[in-house]
């Protein structure tokens, strides 16, 4: 086929499988190791498996997963997990080839020697008791001592939690060396960062937003823990074993780990969040900046009169709250020339930014005031009334700058929010 590049991979990974200690001989008992174990893997794949059986099924159900065999170099690789995403994907587009998670089989040389199969060691490709597969004793007749152990190797490295890590370990009879434990959700964070994007992201930040099309953007904080707690994992990129009945149950710890992993990163976003610089300079100079992502709308609120607002109140709650308000009050000062302006069929100056005393001083005095009346009342139920109680303050001091229509709209949702805020508390406390 004059694929050269495809070739000389095949021959670089045959190569490999023979990069075992020893002469030639010791070589190609390795060689049949692997031969005997791809054997006893495939036929424990046959295992309780149906003609109408289809790829997802075995990936998630089967004793060792979707398997491939090797072909020459190329080794075997066994898929063990799809997320229900990529089964929807599949079911949605018919004969695309989704692929899950995978991990490939091979042999690798050791400094120490292990006992390993020559032949296969399944026994009539049937279930023993338990249902679990029924093996030949591993004797000197089928076995030899070698510089060399199998491996399931990962493309990427899977964090793994310390207990699934001493399962595994206890289940092969094999240490994993050259571990570097660290909180388990602060390497579920790296490892979906580097998926997600090529660039390099800080997984210092233990906030972030997700966003859902038709719902408001979700926050989502994740605690990483600590690396001595319960909470403490590594990342694994190779399990080693030398027994074909160890494959089965490893497989289904990684599918739980994967599974585990795999629902906490879905609260992992590697969009850029907005937020406020703030440069305490000296007690009595205070210099902000506003980031923005460039996919959301201008807040109009500048550099001069966020400082102002944070001099006026030292508070980042309130100090946001006031761009917010001052945002608003300009789109709805903008409406309102802009209905002006269509009535009286001239045009209108464009709605300048807010930035004077007067309007600062008012978005932090109606911060303040909403502040105090939900401090007087906390309760849950109450929470319309409070918000009615605002909304009537801001009908009063904005009386003379808009019209009642606008007044009246802006009252009426804010008690239909209220509302329905309260009423999703409600049914949360009640469950």
């Amino acid at each position: 086929m004059k694929n050269y590049d495809a070739f000389g991979k095949i021959l670089e990974d045959l190569s490999n499988l023979y990069q075992i200690p020893g002469n030639s001989e010791m070589k190609a008992k390795g060689y049949f190791a692997l031969q005997a174990l791809e054997k006893d893997l495939y036929s424990m794949s046959l295992l309780d498996r149906t003609q109408d059986v289809n790829r997802v099924t075995e990936v998630l159900h089967g004793k060792v997963g979707h398997l491939v065999p090797r072909t020459g170099g190329t080794p075997m690789n066994i898929e063990f997990y799809i997320s229900p995403y990529q089964v929807l994907e599949a079911e949605l587009n018919p004969g695309s080839q989704v692929c899950g998670i995978k991990t490939v089989v091979t042999i690798e040389g050791t400094d120490t020697l292990h006992k390993l199969p020559l032949s296969p060691l399944l026994v009539d490709s049937k279930a023993g008791e338990d249902s679990n597969p029924a093996f030949l004793p591993l004797t000197d007749e089928f076995s030899m001592d070698l510089p060399a152990f199998f491996v399931l190797k990962f493309h990427q490295p899977i964090p793994m939690s310390s207990s699934s890590i001493e399962e595994i370990q206890r289940l092969t009879g094999i240490q994993i060396t050259g571990l570097k434990l660290a909180p388990l959700y602060e390497l579920i964070v790296q490892s979906t960062l580097k998926e997600k994007c090529s660039e390099d992201l800080s997984t210092q930040k233990s906030c972030f937003f997700v966003s859902l099309p038709d719902c408001p953007k979700h926050c989502y904080f994740i605690n990483k823990g600590s690396e001595k707690s319960d909470l403490a994992g590594a990342f694994i990129s190779k399990i080693p074993f030398s027994h074909p009945k160890c494959v089965p149950g490893v497989i289904e710890i990684l599918r739980h780990q994967v599974a585990y992993n795999s629902l906490i990163s879905t609260c992992v976003s590697e969009k850029h969040i907005n937020e406020v610089l703030i440069d305490v300079i000296t007690s009595r100079e205070v210099q902000c900046h506003l980031h923005l992502n460039p996919q959301d709308p201008t807040l109009n609120s500048s550099d001069d009169f966020i400082a102002k607002a944070v001099k006026r109140c030292m508070s980042v709650p309130v100090v946001m709250r006031a761009i917010f308000r001052n945002a608003a009050k300009v789109k709805a000062d903008s409406e309102t020339q802009d209905v002006e302006a269509d009535t009286k069929q001239k045009p209108e100056p464009p709605c300048e930014q807010i930035m004077d005393s007067d309007s600062l001083e008012e978005s932090l005095s109606v911060a303040g005031q909403q502040d105090l009346v939900v401090t007087d009342k906390p309760s849950i139920t109450e929470g319309p009334k409070e918000n009615l109680s605002t909304a009537e303050l801001e009908t009063l001091r904005d009386h003379t700058e808009k019209s009642s229509t606008t007044v009246s709209t802006e009252t009426l949702c804010r008690v239909e929010e209220s509302n329905s805020t309260a009423s999703t508390e409600a049914v949360m406390i009640n469950k």
